[in-house]
């Protein structure tokens, strides 16, 4: 099974802009550039990167935690997580040094210790938390 999503970027990396378009169509043709990623600080000007992956990473974690605590004998009535994707600029360029996840729950008949230790399990094990950490094959060509 493949996901995927298409970019199409016209321009420079300063002054350029982007469109990003997803197979479901959740996004289609949502505009990103540089002043929606580093610029505006507070996120309101459009979508980025990071954004997207911690939207992803939110999202996958929570339906694996809802996974781990249903196999638990506990399904949740809510799950709320928060994705903190935290962007540096260093000597070497930007990156991303760490990913804070944060959840809150509603789960009834379970106690704060099973709940913690099934959040750690569900974010070592869902496949986003693990994508973040494999090797990412390219293939380049020009048209």
């Amino acid at each position: 099974m493949f996901r995927s999503s298409t970019v199409v970027w016209q321009g420079s990396g300063p002054e350029g802009s982007g469109k990003i378009t997803t197979q479901s169509g959740a996004f289609t043709d949502q505009p990103y550039a540089v002043k929606t990623r580093f610029l505006s600080e507070d996120g309101k000007a459009g979508t980025n990167p990071e954004e997207l992956i911690g939207a992803a990473h939110a999202s996958c974690f929570s339906m694996a935690l809802a996974f781990q605590l249903t196999g638990a004998g506990h399904p949740p009535t809510e799950l709320r997580t928060e994705a903190k994707v935290e962007l540096v600029k260093g000597d070497a360029g930007w990156s991303i040094p760490s990913i804070r996840l944060s959840v809150v729950g509603v789960v009834p008949g379970i106690d704060a210790a099973k709940f913690a230790e099934l959040a750690a399990t569900a974010k070592a094990n869902c496949p986003v938390s693990r994508a973040l950490a494999v090797p990412i094959t390219l293939d380049a060509k020009l048209a």
